[in-house]
């Protein structure tokens, strides 16, 4: 983790590869700072997965999948092999983020 930081009543959080500074990941509540409106429309595209997905690279998509459903995430899309060469499936945060993770085909 990078940054750890309370404004207000949300949090912002930072992480990124050890020895790579150039790369930073935020993750942020959608309606930090954001005037109301704008906050109610962030907080719908993500519910609707029109918001570009965060993916996470797994060495075993199906057995990946079987232990966040049995976690109870909220699953967006069962695996299923895509024509861009890798297996991958979606599943939504308690936050309403697109979590996507992905992996080989299964050959």
């Amino acid at each position: 983790m990078r940054t750890d930081a309370q404004i207000e009543r949300f949090r912002r959080l930072s992480v990124g590869p050890a020895g790579r500074t150039d790369v930073e990941i935020v993750l942020e509540e959608p309606r930090m700072g954001r005037p109301a409106d704008d906050a109610t429309a962030m907080m719908e595209l993500p519910a609707k997965g029109s918001l570009g997905a965060a993916i996470f690279r797994v060495d075993d998509c199906d057995a990946t999948f079987e232990r966040l459903r049995a976690a109870g995430a909220e699953v967006m899309q069962e695996p299923m092999d895509q024509v861009h060469g890798v297996r991958d499936r979606a599943f939504r945060d308690p936050s309403a983020n697109h979590l996507r993770f992905s992996g080989p085909l299964k050959g």
